[in-house]
């Protein structure tokens, strides 16, 4: 018999140990450890950090996690630079398939103006926030380019 228990916030001890179960599981099924990271980040001629993008790779794959900026600097395309040096550093890397998450207040009309689409909304969340999967496939881009090209002539 199991005694379950319910909290709202799990002890430190359980949590690790769950963690530490999960994660041997999903090694056994699959090969996680070539999970590499990936990031770049932008300092100004002071050394102050200015954003960053930090993410993951694994095979052809390319997930971005997180890509801030500093609030000063917002609006004048460093984001986009950070995102363009993030993804080429990934393609050198053999990736081709981009996906990443956004929630409607962060930044998914950014992302769509760099080529991802949207795969998925979760619409779920209080105050009319939706959480995006968005995604980018360089193949696709590649052979839709082909496509249009054998058009024309």
């Amino acid at each position: 018999m199991a005694i379950i228990t319910t909290h709202d916030e799990l002890p430190a001890a359980d949590a690790r140990l769950i963690d530490d179960g999960l994660g041997d599981a999903n090694d056994r099924a699959a090969p996680l450890h070539e999970v590499r990271p990936l990031s770049c980040v932008a300092h100004g001629d002071d050394g102050a950090l200015l954003g960053g993008a930090i993410g993951r790779r694994w095979g052809t794959c390319c997930e971005l996690q997180q890509l801030w900026v500093e609030p000063a600097r917002r609006g004048q395309g460093l984001g986009s630079q950070l995102l363009r040096a993030f993804e080429a550093h990934a393609r050198s890397q053999g990736c081709r398939r981009f996906y990443l998450e956004t929630f409607s207040f962060q930044a998914p009309a950014f992302y769509a103006r760099h080529g991802y689409r949207q795969a998925h909304a979760l619409d779920v969340f209080p105050h009319g926030i939706v959480k995006f999967l968005m995604t980018k496939d360089d193949a696709a881009a590649g052979d839709a380019a082909l496509r249009e090209a054998g058009a024309d002539s």
